[in-house]
């Protein structure tokens, strides 16, 4: 039955209060913490390290790497202003030119009821583009089948999606640090990881599962900083709140969960600005990784399209050997090549999503495999119809 407009409506009418009450809290923490934010830029610089420096690391959420020294509400603007659209493309070539940018999605098929014995397909794409005049590039995929023994269905009740999740992340993972240990060394190289290196997601699973997740971006911050590729993780619509909690501590400012960094930073921004970077110091999650790593995740924001500006995290090597600037052009460039997406991500998710009739066609491979084999494998009416239309 179709939702019913007329009851959403009403149902809307009758809660209005809790979202006017919601939306008066948010503005004025918005207020008071832009308010932090003018007075923190424009206190001397060495008086607000000194600040911060009196905060326990493992509860500033953040401290700055770069100067902030005129970065009005710690902004620094993007120099260059184009007249059309050519004249960016134009600086794109002069940038991007021979620099091979390289970047890894994933998709899923879970286990579902369709299946007597249950089994899970994951494959990742990668994409990528060496920027050459001759317009070569590699795209390609790789799969793997997960069985019952890699789901673990007769444990004690874990998920078996997750499981799913879990050897997709791994694979990505895999994918990048294969390319950085193939391209060591290489100048002209940039690897984008879709996400966050500071998995705060994971907080909220068993321990195990935790420690899997810091384990592999741990590997790929490793890998960057030995191989001297560098990676930059790419999060469009962030939560993050790490310069909120900095602010939160530095002014004692009244906790304000619905906070972020992202809407407090963006109505001083125009396109290609960024902030100045800051090392993580995220309480929680950050506590758990390796101690030679925790320290290395620097971030930054940057003002990539119309809606708030996007995360950008890189490991501080990179602003340690002062190749951050370059870095962070490529990231802008790749963006322009995408109109507002890094295309590097977007061709690399185009190439690894699973279609609905690749769904059929897994299925009926998988049917026919299990008859040759003389498996015990049944499909569902529904399935064994689906399939055979196809």
């Amino acid at each position: 039955m179709t939702l019913k407009p007329a009851q959403i409506l009403t149902r809307l009418n009758e809660k209005r209060d809790h979202f006017s009450a919601f939306d008066k809290n948010a503005l004025k923490a918005l207020k008071d913490y832009q308010e932090a934010l003018r007075k923190a830029s424009q206190e001397p610089e060495a008086r607000l390290r000194q600040k911060v420096s009196q905060i326990p690391q493992e509860d500033r959420g953040a401290e700055p790497l770069e100067s902030l020294a005129d970065c009005a509400n710690w902004v620094r603007a993007f120099p260059l202003l184009w007249q059309n659209r050519e004249d960016s493309h134009v600086w794109v070539r002069n940038r991007l030119t021979g620099v091979s940018t390289f970047a890894v999605d994933g998709s899923q098929i879970y286990p579902g009821k369709d299946l007597s014995i249950p089994v899970a397909l994951v494959q990742i794409g990668w994409f990528e583009n060496p920027h050459r005049p001759d317009g070569l590039y590699e795209k390609d995929i790789a799969v793997d089948i997960m069985t019952p023994l890699d789901l673990k269905v007769n444990d004690s009740g874990e998920p078996v999606d997750r499981r799913v999740n879990m050897r997709r992340f791994e694979m990505e993972v895999d994918r990048l640090v294969d390319y950085m240990q193939d391209r060591a060394g290489c100048d002209s190289c940039l690897v984008f990881f879709d996400g966050s290196l500071v998995v705060t997601f994971a907080e909220a699973f068993d321990e195990e599962t935790r420690q899997f997740y810091i384990n592999c971006v741990s590997r790929l911050l490793q890998v960057s900083e030995a191989s001297r590729v560098p990676l930059v993780a790419y999060i469009d619509t962030t939560y993050a709140r790490d310069l909120t909690i900095l602010l939160q501590r530095l002014y004692n400012l009244e906790p304000a969960p619905s906070m972020h960094d992202a809407p407090l930073l963006g109505k001083a921004m125009q396109w290609g600005d960024r902030t100045p970077l800051f090392r993580c110091r995220r309480p929680g999650v950050l506590q758990h990784y390796p101690a030679q790593v925790k320290q290395e995740i620097a971030f930054t924001y940057l003002k990539a399209h119309q809606g708030p500006p996007v995360r950008l995290e890189l490991p501080v090597w990179l602003y340690e050997t002062g190749r951050h600037e370059t870095v962070l052009d490529w990231v802008r460039c790749e963006i322009i090549v995408g109109n507002g997406y890094p295309y590097a991500i977007e061709t690399a998710d185009q190439t690894a999503v699973l279609k609905v009739e690749d769904r059929q066609v897994f299925f009926r491979l998988l049917q026919d495999w299990a008859e040759e084999e003389k498996l015990n494998l049944r499909l569902s009416r529904k399935m064994v119809s689906k399939v055979r239309r196809r």
